[in-house]
């Protein structure tokens, strides 16, 4: 078969494939056209989930009558005009292919009004088939339906869900639009009834938005994240490590404004909560990642669901410091309403919880730093004794403004929990879990302190390895040498390993060793022997807490409380667990009918 130039109707099916996945593409591709034109109230009707009809009206700049035909012609576009716009693109769209592809595949009309035009103009494709422009009356903006998608392509059609499931598609890629521009006014109908409506009246840094979008519960545990440096800017929110969800489905990133899908960052982010996770569940966080555009690449993705960072493993690191930083705050006793900004370094802002300095500001008596918790024996299974804290010379009562926020202990509970008043009601207390947490801490720290210590071997081990993996560990040798290996190149596909990390020499540091070349290869930087480390250590710290059963003195349950005020990421176990949780009064006093 001789090579011929494929007709522009089929070329612009065949990019429909890849920019035109559902109704909700098209929605996608409409609103963000809408946005670059400037809009500030976008309406969207619908009809059988978008499959019968989307029309997508903006009150944006408008398009000139006689530049109607070119908005539907392929690679036309007012967002670019040289390389060195496409290498620092800022607007949502820019390739040209988003119009002529779906007019391609339905009964398209478009209809538009500049501000400075006496009347519209609107031109009809139908199924790729151009007619004529012709004078509309039409407000000041622009106008986009698309009818009957795919009627012309049944192999297409066929795949499309049911009319709930697509509506479901659109409902979601809305909410994320929401989030990002709670300063656009979003009307949504369906089959001729309002669906949604966002008010367009919110600011980025406003909670309004996140109650809106994600519920009362996100918005309860977010944690306003901000920081800045290296270039970059982080900031949004991160759920509270209580707050966890069973899949990704509050997962939002943006990047320069863009929402995007990125396997760097979720790897940071995966990392950042490792520590305070229970197994299996995962974060939630609404994420903006700002930075230069001309060091990441939008261009990677017809549908422009991905991007490439020029330097990933600064992003990478970048992201996994910033909120490892802010995670390390969720002491127990704080919430996410008592965040507090916390100058992280010169030019440089973090928001995370505020951080209790280890003494008593209120005057008390009773001092963090003497209610410490001692281990007697770290790491024996169930003779640890905490220490016996100071006893205060008066309790006050801890309704008084200055109790400490896991307030005074007033009992123990089945040898199991500690029963705490503070101003607000009650306090509960799994003690294991809390002491486990303190004691995982203080071995992080001690380990952190004395330096990685490396332990040579006896006899050097050789490691058969794929030449991709032999070729990463002879570039990183710095890197790993850091890591506690030290070794060499002795083959196209082996190494030769003379020395590991000291504290999991016992362990299968062959596999690990190639875990972390793998993490070197795909971001740049691996955690793998600090992770095994901590895991390491947090069954240390398990066996060191105190245990069930064990009967506390007043005085201990209080220093237990002081020092989960004082630790870091205190309000979960090693293993996620959560470690206390409070009941308000007046939600005491609901459960008793009191007041009625």
């Amino acid at each position: 078969m001789p090579i011929r130039q494929l007709p522009d109707t089929l070329i612009n099916q065949i990019a429909a494939g890849e920019v035109v996945e559902r109704p909700a593409s098209v929605v996608k591709e409409l609103v963000e056209n809408a946005l670059d034109a400037g809009a500030r109230r976008v309406e969207i009707d619908l009809e059988e989930g978008g499959i019968r009809l989307i029309r997508v009206r903006d009150d944006g700049g408008g398009i000139a009558p006689d530049e109607l035909p070119l908005a539907v012609s392929r690679h036309a576009t007012s967002k670019i005009a040289s390389l060195d716009d496409l290498e620092a693109v800022a607007t949502l769209g820019f390739r040209g292919e988003a119009l002529p592809s779906i007019a391609s595949v339905s009964r398209f009309m478009l209809a538009s009004r500049r501000t400075d035009a006496e009347h519209g103009a609107a031109l009809h494709v139908d199924g790729g088939r151009l007619g004529e422009v012709a004078p509309k009356p039409h407000p000041q903006g622009t106008t986009v339906e698309v009818r009957d998608l795919f009627y012309n392509v049944p192999a297409r059609r066929k795949f499309l869900r049911a009319e709930r499931t697509e509506l479901s598609h659109i409902e979601e890629w809305l909410r994320s639009l929401a989030l990002a521009r709670p300063d656009v006014e979003l009307r949504v109908s369906h089959n001729g009834r309002p669906a949604r409506r966002y008010r367009g009246d919110g600011i980025l840094a406003s909670t309004d938005r996140l109650f809106e979008t994600l519920g009362e519960e996100f918005a309860k545990h977010a944690l306003r994240v901000e920081h800045s440096g290296a270039g970059l800017r982080l900031h949004g929110w991160i759920a509270q490590p209580v707050y966890n969800r069973a899949s990704a489905d509050q997962q939002y990133l943006y990047v320069n404004g863009r929402s995007v899908r990125d396997r760097n960052v979720a790897h940071a982010v995966k990392q950042a909560y490792a520590d305070v996770l229970f197994h299996g569940r995962q974060p939630a966080y609404v994420l903006f990642l700002e930075l230069d555009p001309r060091t990441v690449d939008v261009n990677v993705h017809p549908a422009k669901h991905e991007v490439r960072f020029r330097e990933s493993r600064l992003v990478h690191d970048f992201v996994y410091r910033t909120l490892h930083a802010a995670l390390a705050e969720t002491r127990a006793g704080l919430s996410a309403e008592s965040a507090a900004p916390v100058v992280a370094e010169p030019g440089a802002r973090t928001w995370v919880g505020p951080s209790w300095n280890g003494s008593d500001q209120s005057g008390l008596s009773l001092r963090v730093a003497d209610a410490r918790v001692a281990y007697a024996a770290l790491y024996a299974n169930d003779d640890v004794a905490l220490a016996e804290a100071p006893r205060p010379m008066s309790m006050p009562e801890a309704r008084d403004d200055t109790a400490p926020p896991l307030g005074f202990a007033i009992a123990q509970l089945h040898g199991i929990y500690i029963l705490a008043e503070n101003a607000d009601g009650l306090v509960v207390v799994d003690m294991h879990a809390a002491h486990e947490r303190i004691g995982y801490e203080k071995l992080k720290g001690a380990h952190d302190g004395e330096g990685l210590r490396t332990q040579p071997l006896l006899v050097p081990m050789n490691v058969a390895v794929s030449e991709r993996e032999a070729d990463v560990a002879e570039r990183e040798a710095a890197t790993l040498a850091a890591l506690g290996f030290e070794l060499t190149r002795s083959g196209p596909g082996s190494l030769l390993l003379r020395s590991v990390p000291a504290l999991l020499a016992d362990g299968d540091v062959e596999a690990l060793l190639r875990d972390v070349l793998a993490d070197l290869r795909e971001h740049g930087e691996s955690r793998r022997v600090s992770a095994a480390r901590d895991e390491l250590l947090s069954t240390m710290a398990c066996h060191g807490a105190v245990r069930a059963n064990r009967r506390l003195t007043i005085a201990e349950m209080n220093a237990l409380l002081r020092e989960m005020e004082a630790t870091e990421r205190s309000g979960q176990c090693n293993h996620g667990r959560p470690t206390w949780t409070r009941f308000a009064l007046g939600d005491i006093d609901k459960w008793f009918l009191r007041g009625r």
